[in-house]
């Protein structure tokens, strides 16, 4: 059965995220029906100052009399629409609520200077591409059109939604990154609680065992069964010993990759399944990276354990080593002949709490990523893997020869 508790943390992200995109869709929706309804407005008060705009010519053209006091009112309550009104022959004839790179003559204000008339005549293009347009129909032979832009209001109100959708966007990121910092911490303080407990529990049965040990081999036991007991109750010790330091700064010394890899092999090889053949094929013997001897080799044995899982009893593990010297990097494949992986799960194997096991946290594998590229500053990923062939899972350090470095007992932090 398929455990993977980060694909239900993963679902609920995308849950947050589908229900804040709903809410600015919404708002934005909602802000742009409020433009639509205020250009309209503007739209009705442009078509009554194009309606007394007519009307004023009309009657002062027929001599009737009309009241040339209203209409100039209704032209001048106009302080915020842009509005040009040009004649047949695309002349200028009144112009408003621009701002007129020169100032106007206070003399004679009616008159346009050359610089305002370039100016005005290229906003005038402008607009006749916009087809905010009013035609006026002074008389059957004459017409005038009135040109108009969003006012100042209603272009602040077009940009707005998307100024607070930047904000709103802004402090989501803020608030998630905040969110995953914190929780990122307590994971930590999780893992150093757990591993110092994990470490006084051992203690007591590995003494336990070290004194069962010393009997058997006094009692004449066989001085192999012995050795290979003392391997196995080193090696929890060694477990043990980095567990109860955990949160220390892990220390890097010079060390060969390939002494490494054999040894975590010739380790394995008598604790795993007969059925299983490993093999080790290394190739760098002079090559060196700054390692942490125990955390790799945990990395190494957790590799192995897990191809060891993903087949039934039986197959092939090859353990391999290869140099790049162009690259400066060591890289290590562990191959298997298990189940396979489809590639969709390639990346998701390494997040937290998966595993397609029936017993397990699903944490090696987090685990042996962090060691590999936080404190080796290296890469771990699968290279390939096919369901039913197997899967090769590649590691890359960066070679080195750098001073050797003060060691300390290595385990994630």
């Amino acid at each position: 059965m398929l455990k993977d508790i980060y694909v239900t943390r993963r679902r609920g992200a995308w849950l947050l995220i589908v229900a804040a995109a709903a809410v600015v869709a919404l708002f934005i929706w909602f802000s742009d029906s409020l433009v639509r309804d205020l250009s309209e407005q503007e739209r009705q008060r442009m078509e009554i100052w194009a309606d007394a705009t007519r009307r004023l010519a009309t009657d002062m053209q027929s001599g009737e009399g009309a009241d040339v006091d209203f209409m100039l009112s209704v032209i001048e309550a106009n302080r915020t629409i842009p509005v040009m009104l040009t004649d047949n022959d695309g002349n200028i004839l009144l112009h408003r609520n621009f701002n007129l790179p020169a100032p106007a003559d206070s003399a004679n204000p009616t008159d346009i200077s050359p610089e305002n008339l370039s100016f005005l005549s290229a906003r005038l293009d402008n607009l006749r591409k916009s087809g905010n347009v009013i035609d006026i129909r002074i008389d059957p032979q004459s017409r005038q059109y009135l040109y108009y832009e969003d006012s100042t209001l209603l272009r602040r109100l077009s940009i707005y939604p998307y100024i607070q959708t930047l904000v709103m966007i802004a402090f989501v990121a803020t608030v998630y990154f905040a969110v995953t910092s914190t929780k990122k911490a307590e994971q930590n303080k999780v893992w150093v609680g757990l591993s110092k407990e994990t470490a006084h529990q051992l203690g007591t049965p590995i003494s336990s065992l070290m004194a069962w040990a010393q009997m058997l081999e006094a009692s004449g036991t066989d001085s192999a069964v012995i050795a290979e007991m003392n391997k196995d109750i080193n090696r929890l010790a060694a477990i043990a010993s980095r567990f109860s330091k955990v949160g220390s700064k892990p220390g890097l010394e010079p060390d060969s990759p390939d002494t490494l890899v054999e040894r975590s092999v010739e380790y394995m090889r008598g604790r795993i399944s007969r059925g299983v053949n490993l093999s080790c094929h290394t190739s760098c013997p002079q090559a060196q990276c700054n390692l942490c001897s125990p955390l790799m080799e945990w990395v190494m044995e957790n590799l192995i354990k897990n191809s060891v899982d993903a087949m039934d009893g039986s197959g092939n593990i090859t353990v391999t080593t290869s140099c790049s010297e162009p690259a400066g990097k060591v890289a290590i494949e562990v191959t298997d002949t298990g189940k396979g992986l489809p590639r969709k799960m390639f990346k998701t194997i390494f997040r937290p709490g998966f595993t397609t096991k029936q017993r397990g946290w699903g944490l090696g594998l987090t685990l042996a990523r962090r060691i590999i590229e936080e404190y080796h500053h290296g890469k771990i990923f699968v290279k390939s893997s096919e369901p039913g062939v197997g899967t090769t899972i590649r590691i890359e350090l960066p070679a080195s020869l750098a001073v050797k470095q003060t060691k300390d007992t290595c385990l994630p932090t």
